[in-house]
């Protein structure tokens, strides 16, 4: 017997880049999100709250951001303010501030206030 391809199921060559760049940029901001502790009611005292986790994959979701920005079209301003927003997020749950333009991803985007 011969198994028939799920027709639910796309093929990655199919999809279409700027549509690859934008589920892994939501899954950056996603995982940013949980681990600066967002998802729960007290971010503070959040279990999944990791500052150094946090830091990384802001820095990553910048640099995807920055380095496809032109490819983006109308999805880059919302996932510009998104990151923005992660990155100020992080800013002011910092035990000791970052100097400006050395947050995360800042090295990519400049300075966030």
């Amino acid at each position: 017997m011969t198994e028939q391809p799920d027709t639910d199921v796309r093929e990655l060559a199919d999809i279409p880049a700027v549509e690859v760049i934008s589920r892994a940029a939501v899954m950056l901001m996603s995982s940013a999100a949980e681990k600066l502790g967002l998802s729960d009611a007290d971010p503070e005292n959040s279990p999944h709250r990791d500052m150094d986790e946090a830091r990384r994959v802001i820095t990553a979701l910048a640099g995807l951001i920055t380095a496809s920005v032109e490819y983006l079209g109308p999805h880059a301003g919302p996932l510009r303010e998104g990151l923005q927003s992660l990155q100020k997020a992080f800013r002011e749950s910092s035990a000791v501030p970052d100097a400006p333009g050395a947050g995360p991803g800042e090295k990519y985007t400049g300075p966030v206030h």
